[in-house]
């Protein structure tokens, strides 16, 4: 049987397909872009193509699949977007899904994860939901481009911290409970980084690596927005979550460390500077 892997091109979703098949996994990577897949994983797994937006796709993804892994799409703001696919899967013989959620989530019912959790589980689909702190790819992707062009860390998250976690170590995770479904079956894991960081902490560490002067200019919801919508073009509903989590982040909800990924793994996560130093070439001018 193989395992589904939704938005395989992705900062997560790449990292499972990795971890998979260095576990021996029957792999199938799905997406809306199949000659991008090919391109990233040559003829190591299955392709198939797949979208939230077309229910035609869903039946052909889920041939011979007995396990998946669940991502929702940033462009998906609604959680009833995610729900007829889960419902198609629902009939078929799934042992196990693994929802990339978020940390804090039981808790927080404003984001789209919390309703596609209760989904999962209102179906009875075996499920290991996966709750991540914020990924350190946040500050090598989407803010890198104002620590790259103005040297500073552009996020509304107020003088909170944050357990970064690098998307490599959640890409492992995710295919360690896929990998032993019976084990994790019906379980939530929040993993985190091994320390928890302001974003003055995170300057000073960006600051060490680049040998530049990072600083944290944070600035306010409303100014956040704003520039997020009109200066770097993203679109409305994408930023507005956003907004919503770094406005949990401000209540400390991204400040907990968990030692659920070495439970896991037996490994200890990448701590940011070890990211930073690996990731340099995305922090340089």
């Amino acid at each position: 049987m193989k395992i589904l892997v939704t938005g395989a091109s992705g900062n997560v979703g790449i990292n499972v397909v990795y971890e998979l098949l260095k576990m021996n996994e029957n792999v199938v990577a799905a997406g809306t872009n199949i000659e991008k897949l090919q391109k990233i994983f040559g003829h190591k797994v299955g392709f198939v193509e797949f979208d939230f937006n077309r229910p035609e796709t869903f039946e052909n993804a889920l041939i011979d699949v007995d396990r998946i892994f669940l991502m929702r799409p940033p462009q998906l703001g609604k959680p009833e977007d995610i729900y007829p696919f889960l419902d198609i899967a629902q009939k078929k013989s799934i042992k196990l899904i693994s929802f990339l959620s978020l940390m804090g989530i039981e808790k927080n019912t404003i984001p789209p994860h919390y309703k596609i959790e209760k989904y999962i589980e209102k179906l009875n689909i075996p499920y290991a939901h996966i709750r991540p702190g914020f990924f350190m790819q946040n500050l090598s992707g989407i803010h890198s481009d104002e620590i790259r062009k103005f040297n500073k860390i552009f996020v509304p998250a107020g003088k909170s911290k944050t357990s970064f976690i690098d998307t490599k170590d959640i890409g492992l995770a995710i295919a360690t409970v896929l990998h032993n479904p019976e084990k994790h079956k019906n379980t939530a894991y929040t993993i985190t980084g091994s320390e928890a960081l302001d974003n003055y902490q995170v300057a000073n560490i960006l600051s060490d690596v680049t040998g530049r002067k990072i600083y944290y200019d944070k600035p306010g919801f409303l100014k956040y927005r704003k520039y997020y919508i009109n200066e770097r073009g993203f679109d409305k509903e994408y930023v507005n979550v956003t907004v919503a989590l770094y406005f949990m982040t401000r209540l400390g909800t991204a400040k907990a460390i968990t030692k659920e990924f070495y439970n896991l793994t037996g490994k200890y996560p990448k701590t940011l500077e070890e990211f930073a130093k690996e990731n340099i070439k995305d922090f340089i001018k």
